[in-house]
């Protein structure tokens, strides 16, 4: 089985390519927002090795909105020409990490944070929105030895660590059967519902 990751929801993008059980290419990079010729270089160099693949898989965040977009375009656009599988997986669920149960914890903006708890990577509670005193208090009540990772600073929160989710660990994850993954049409996953300017009339 070969399978193309995505993942570009946090300030580190990545790309993975796995055949059979082997990690045949990993790219890791500092992902700039405004600027996404990496990713497509990346991109590029993995198809001129690999050629087309039969998995195509995303992450889905919560996290970066234009990243995130970015990478479901560029996955459609070659599952489009590859006649790829193509699936999502919620990005903070491929936290780089070595422990089976965690909580990430980001800044939702407008004042509000969010909370979630993986478990064996599998999302099993939240996102869950809330302000900052909630989530102190949250935070409070989890087992001191539960490890706390965000993928954007959050001193105020001095629990918690720094981690990023990673595509290789993601395309491991696009490999069991028994997981529940994301079909078309792929989104992001939405913190709260979308933001509408209606022009003035």
């Amino acid at each position: 089985m070969k399978i193309l990751a995505l993942e570009l929801s946090s300030a580190r993008g990545s790309i993975a390519f796995l055949d059979g059980e082997q990690i045949e290419f990993d790219r890791e990079w500092p992902n700039d927002r405004k600027n996404s010729g990496p990713f497509f270089e990346h991109l590029a160099e993995m198809q001129k090795r690999f050629g087309k693949t039969d998995n195509i898989v995303v992450g889905l965040g919560p996290g970066s909105y234009a990243g995130t977009r970015i990478a479901i375009s560029a996955a459609i656009g070659l599952q489009v020409t590859s006649r790829a599988r193509l699936v999502g997986c919620p990005s903070i669920c491929a936290i780089a990490c070595d422990v089976p149960e965690y909580a990430v914890i980001g800044d939702a903006r407008r004042n509000s944070f969010f909370f979630a708890r993986i478990c064996d990577r599998n999302l099993v509670e939240g996102p869950d929105l809330m302000s900052e005193a909630e989530l102190r208090e949250k935070l409070a009540k989890l087992d001191k030895k539960m490890s706390i990772f965000t993928t954007e600073k959050l001193p105020q929160f001095d629990r918690a660590e720094l981690r990023y989710p990673a595509a290789k660990i993601l395309a491991q994850l696009a490999t069991d059967s028994k997981r529940r993954l994301e079909g078309p049409p792929l989104e992001p996953m939405y913190l709260r519902e979308p933001h509408i300017t209606i022009p003035k009339r």
